[in-house]
């Protein structure tokens, strides 16, 4: 088995996955016709074109303007059915999908709406795909701390639905202490909390993510590179960083995929794991961020497998289905590596 094939058919974990960047441009299209949405594009071709970003916040702009064709719980189910479907086809076992309420419900749409639709997409998946999977809801930081508070309030009766909460949106000028009293409330009820950091903002924002908001996994966290005592204290504390490849070159926070440092991340005894991020947006599944450092870097078999495997010990799932997991990837390498 060749390292292609390898990749293609490891059994995978995806920690950093955010549902409304799975949007692909036919389903968009799909569902503005659906919802009477005007779009400023009138093919696939010209939305793809429209995907040339110079930074996070071009991104972000297109973003938003896409979610704005979610109106329904059909509509939520069939985006989030549309992303299970394909990583079944990757071998995907497990994914934590991060989810912005905040986007639909500031324009009007009741989160029962959204976390329903998302739930029985999950749901069906797991029966139909044997998919298992986890909701994260993310607060946006470049909205105030109120305004969180307010989505938690509404959150609180489905918190049996998801399993913690993260940090998303515009990193500069929003540092993860703008966040603190929520992250402490969220832990109170027993949430995991993950925050992006270090993306776009210097490794003071991944250090103050550790420190502030006391957080159980670090989204991004490429900047860390910037501090070696940084690099050293999250190697000692054990915190996995979900570092999301093809994003980062798309969005400029890395001149070319041979210069990604997510080798040497993984060569210093950082635990990185692979993921696609926004996929819709940013070139590529799982699998493709995978096959771009195949194509680009040194990358090995054994590489793949511990970064496969860093994914899985660094999940929010329980610890027998953890080691169930684990014994299915070790047995898919020590087979074909």
């Amino acid at each position: 088995m060749d390292l292609l094939e390898y990749i293609e058919k490891i059994p995978k974990a995806e920690l950093h996955l955010h549902i409304e960047g799975t949007l692909q441009p036919e389903l968009l299209l799909k569902l503005a016709k659906r919802n009477n949405v005007s779009l400023p594009y009138s093919s696939i071709q010209k939305i793809k074109d429209a995907y040339q970003f110079q930074n996070l916040q071009d991104f972000l702009d297109i973003y938003y303007a896409g979610a704005n064709v979610l109106r329904t719980e059909q509509d939520f189910f069939d985006l989030t059915w549309d992303y299970l479907e394909d990583a079944h086809r990757q071998h995907i076992i497990h994914v934590e999908i991060f989810f912005d309420p905040q986007t639909h419900t500031e324009r009007g749409i009741p989160f029962s709406v959204i976390i329903s639709g998302i739930h029985k997409a999950m749901e069906r998946a797991k029966k139909n795909l044997g998919i298992n999977s986890q909701l994260i809801l993310s607060f946006l930081r470049h909205l105030p701390e109120e305004s969180a508070f307010k989505t938690w309030e509404e959150a609180k009766q489905y918190k049996h639905l998801f399993v913690g909460i993260g940090l998303d949106s515009s990193e500069l000028g929003n540092p993860p202490k703008k966040f603190k009293n929520i992250f402490a409330e969220a832990k109170k009820d027993g949430m995991k909390l993950v925050a992006h950091a270090g993306e776009e903002g210097p490794a003071s924002y991944v250090r103050e993510a550790i420190d502030v908001l006391n957080i159980d996994r670090i989204d991004h966290g490429n900047k860390c590179l910037d501090d070696e005592n940084l690099v050293t204290e999250i190697i000692k504390k054990g915190l996995a960083l979900t570092i999301c490849p093809l994003s980062n070159i798309v969005l400029k926070n890395t001149p070319c995929m041979e210069e990604h440092p997510i080798l040497k991340m993984l060569e210093k005894g950082l635990k990185v794991t692979v993921n696609s991020d926004d996929p819709a947006y940013f070139g590529g599944n799982l699998v493709k961020n995978f096959e771009a450092m195949a194509t680009n870097l040194p990358l090995t078999k054994n590489h793949v497998y511990q970064l496969t495997k860093n994914a899985f010990e660094a999940s929010f799932i329980d610890e027998s289905l953890k080691e169930q997991y684990l014994k299915q990837l070790d047995e898919f390498h020590h087979q074909f590596a």
